[in-house]
C-alpha cells in the first residue's frame, strides 16, 4: 500500500495578522523551538510508516519558500511534488488535483491522507494510530475523516455527529457519520459537549485513490472535469528526488470554489470518523497562540523583550524593539518591524477586519512585510521615500535576479559581503566586498551569486516611480517569465 501525505498549503491566515500575512501566511509562522507549522506537518507526515512521497498543494507565489522550508528537515530526501495553483480554490478542487496525479504515478490504489499545513498536533503517537486507523478504514472504501475529542462548547469549529453503535473496527474509535454540522450557537455547542456524540470537525481526511475519484465523478463532476483540465495544460517541471506542476491561470479560474466537505463529505454514503485525542489546534487566533506560553505569576505571557509595571492577563509578542506595557489587562499586543496590533483578548477574531480594510485602502501591509522572499533569497527594505529607496538584499550561494529592466528607476549597488556576478548592459564585472556599480534605467542587468557564501548588497534606487512592477525580465532561472 502506497501512502501519500497531501499537505494543503493555503489561506492568509488574517486573524494572525500582522506576524501572518498573503505572502508569509499563517503555515511559515515559527514556533517557539524555530520550526514553522509547515515543517511540523512535512515531518509529522514524512515519520508515518509507509510513507512514498510527499505532496503540497499551494500558491505558486509560495513556491520556493516552501520548498527552503522543507530542505532543512527533510534529512531523510523524501520524495517530494508539488502543484502549484495560481489562487486559492477551497479544498475540493486541490484534492481532485492531488488525487488525479497520484492515480497517474501510483495506481488507484494508493491512500490519500489530507493534512493542512498550519495545524498543530502535540501527541505523535496518537496522531500515527489514528492514521493506522483511518488506512484501514480507506482500504475498505471509505471516505475517512478525523473527528477531534472537544475539550470547550467552541463556537468557531463544524463538529461531526456519530453513531456510538457503529464501529467500523473491533476496539477502536471508528464510527459511521452521522451527519455534519456546521459551526454552532454557544448553547448547541454546550449541548453537543455533554452528549458525548459529537466531535470537532478537525478538517484532516483519509481515502483510496479510486473511492475518491468515484465520489467526485458521482457528487462534484464539474470540479473532477476542471481538475483534469487543469492537469492537461499544466507546466511540468522535473529536479532531483522532486517535481511540480504549475497549473495555467485561465483554466484554473474555472474551478468550482467549494470544499470537500460540501462537495462530497456531505453528500456520500461512504463517510467515516475516527475520532482521536491527538493534542490538535488549529491555532486560529492570537488568543489560541498565547495558550501555547505558560503565563507568569499575574497570567503574562510574553515572547521577546518587554517592560511590564501593573499588567496582568496579557499577551506580548515582539520582535526586536523593547515593548513597555502600563496598567492595562486582557490585552494582545503584537509588535512586528513593520506594524503594531493591540486588541482585546476578547475579540482577537476581529483581527481580520484590520487586514480588510487594508486591502479596501490599497495598504500593502495586509500582503508582505518588509523583509520579502524571493527563490533566490530575501529582500529588506531600509527606507521608501519620494524619489528613493533603499534595500538590503541578500542573495543565496548559486542565486540569480532575472536578466532584467527597468523604466523608470536607476540602481546603485554597493557590496558588504561576498562577490557579485553583475551584467550590466552587456557587460559582465565582478563587485567584491567594498566596492560598487551603477545601473542605469533602461539597462538590461542581472544580480548573481556565483561564491559559496551568502551575498549582500545594499541597493539606492532613484527615480520617478519605485514599483515593484517596475520590472520586465528577459531570462529567469526560476521560470518567472
Amino acid at each position: 500500500m502506497e501512502l501519500i501525505p497531501v499537505i494543503l498549503s493555503g489561506g492568509a491566515g488574517s486573524r494572525l495578522w500582522p506576524v501572518s500575512r498573503e505572502l508569509h501566511p499563517k503555515p511559515f509562522m515559527k514556533m517557539a523551538d524555530g520550526d514553522s507549522l509547515l515543517q511540523k506537518t512535512f515531518s509529522r507526515a514524512a515519520n508515518l510508516p509507509g510513507v512514498s512521497e510527499l505532496m503540497t498543494v499551494t500558491n505558486r507565489d509560495l513556491y520556493f519558500k516552501t520548498e527552503d522550508d522543507y530542505v532543512s528537515i527533510n534529512t531523510a530526501n523524501l520524495p517530494t511534488s508539488f502543484i502549484l495553483e495560481p489562487f486559492g480554490r477551497n479544498t475540493a478542487p486541490a484534492i481532485a488535483l492531488a488525487a488525479l496525479k497520484i492515480a497517474k504515478s501510483y495506481g488507484e490504489k494508493a491512500i490519500l491522507l489530507v493534512l493542512a499545513a498550519d495545524h498543530l498536533i502535540a501527541d505523535q503517537d496518537a496522531f500515527r494510530d489514528a492514521v493506522s486507523n483511518a488506512t484501514q478504514l480507506a482500504q475498505q472504501g471509505f471516505l475517512v475523516t478525523f473527528g477531534l475529542q472537544p475539550k470547550t462548547p467552541e463556537t468557531g469549529f463544524g463538529y461531526i455527529e456519530v453513531n456510538n453503535d457503529s464501529d467500523l473496527i473491533a476496539n477502536s474509535n471508528c464510527h459511521v457519520v452521522k451527519r455534519f454540522v456546521e459551526k454552532p450557537s454557544l448553547e448547541k455547542a454546550k449541548e453537543y459537549l455533554s452528549s458525548g456524540n459529537y466531535f470537532w470537525n478537525s478538517g484532516m481526511f483519509c481515502f483510496r485513490v479510486s473511492t475518491i475519484l468515484e465520489e467526485f465523478k458521482q457528487h462534484a463532476p464539474d470540479v473532477l472535469a476542471n481538475a483534469k483540465a487543469c492537469l492537461a495544460s499544466s507546466y511540468l517541471s522535473t529536479g532531483e528526488n522532486t517535481d511540480s506542476i504549475r497549473l495555467k491561470t485561465e483554466d484554473f479560474s474555472n474551478a468550482p470554489d467549494i470544499s470537500i466537505d460540501f462537495a462530497l463529505m456531505e453528500k456520500s454514503n461512504k463517510v467515516a470518523v475516527v475520532t482521536c485525542d491527538i493534542g490538535w489546534s488549529d491555532i486560529g487566533s492570537w488568543s489560541a497562540m498565547s495558550e501555547l506560553k505558560q503565563p507568569d505569576m499575574n497570567g503574562n505571557r510574553i515572547i521577546g523583550e518587554a517592560m511590564l509595571h501593573d499588567v496582568t492577563n496579557c499577551y506580548i509578542q515582539n520582535e526586536g524593539r523593547m515593548v513597555g506595557v502600563v496598567g492595562v489587562e486582557d490585552l494582545i499586543i503584537v509588535d512586528t518591524v513593520d506594524a503594531l496590533l493591540i486588541a482585546d483578548k476578547t475579540r482577537t477574531q476581529d483581527v481580520k477586519k484590520i487586514v480588510t480594510q487594508l486591502k479596501h485602502n490599497g495598504h500593502d501591509h495586509h500582503r508582505t512585510h518588509l523583509e520579502v522572499h524571493r527563490p533566490w533569497g530575501t529582500y529588506t527594505v531600509l527606507e521608501n521615500c519620494a524619489g528613493f529607496k533603499i534595500k538590503r538584499i541578500e542573495v543565496k550561494p548559486g542565486g540569480a535576479l532575472s536578466l532584467q529592466m527597468h523604466h523608470h528607476r536607476c540602481e546603485h549597488w554597493v557590496v558588504v559581503s561576498g562577490v557579485a556576478t553583475v551584467i550590466n548592459n552587456g557587460q559582465e564585472l565582478f563587485v567584491n566586498t567594498n566596492e560598487s556599480t551603477y545601473i542605469q534605467a533602461g539597462h538590461k542587468h542581472r544580480l548573481e551569486n556565483s561564491g559559496k557564501t551568502p551575498l549582500v548588497i545594499i541597493e539606492v534606487q532613484t527615480g520617478e516611480y519605485l514599483g515593484e512592477d517596475d520590472i520586465v525580465r528577459f531570462e529567469d532561472i526560476y521560470g518567472r517569465i
